[in-house]
């Protein structure tokens, strides 16, 4: 009966969960969305390994950001997401990727809800574009 919950993909091999997050980010900011943050959960959750939380603006935003999201991850890498739930006139849509659950959400529904608190043990992946910049900064000062 192990073959009910073995991982199905199209692709020859599963990606990483680690980039698919950051892909996911990615793809966020591609459309402007604010506030992008991916939370490492894997010590804290069976359920996945990474959320990624991004807020958007406006309904036309979130739809833009979750579009987004959804059109690159199946059409470059043949991706979809197992449930959706939730929707942008809600303010708050989920997409599960197994193991990278994606929480878009207007900024005032994402304050009161708080995730990232509640999450408050995860680890947040930090961003390569941030230690780039961090990096020329240091460099600049020693100039």
């Amino acid at each position: 009966m192990g073959f009910i919950f073995e991982r199905r993909s199209l692709n020859s091999s599963p990606m990483d969960s680690k980039k698919l997050a950051e892909l996911c980010r990615e793809f966020a900011d591609n459309k402007k969305a604010e506030n992008v943050v991916i939370l490492d959960v894997r010590d804290l959750s069976s359920v996945t390994d990474y959320f990624v939380i991004a807020s958007g603006t406006s309904e036309p935003h979130l739809r833009a950001i979750v579009e987004e999201i959804t059109d690159n991850l199946r059409d470059a890498h043949d991706l979809r997401a197992t449930r959706r739930d939730g929707s942008v006139q809600g303010a708050w849509v989920v997409m599960d990727f197994f193991d990278v659950i994606v929480h878009v959400m207007r900024t005032d529904v994402r304050e009161r809800y708080d995730l990232e608190s509640l999450w408050g043990d995860a680890a947040r992946v930090k961003t390569r574009k941030a230690a780039k910049t961090t990096k020329r900064k240091k460099s600049s000062k020693e100039d």
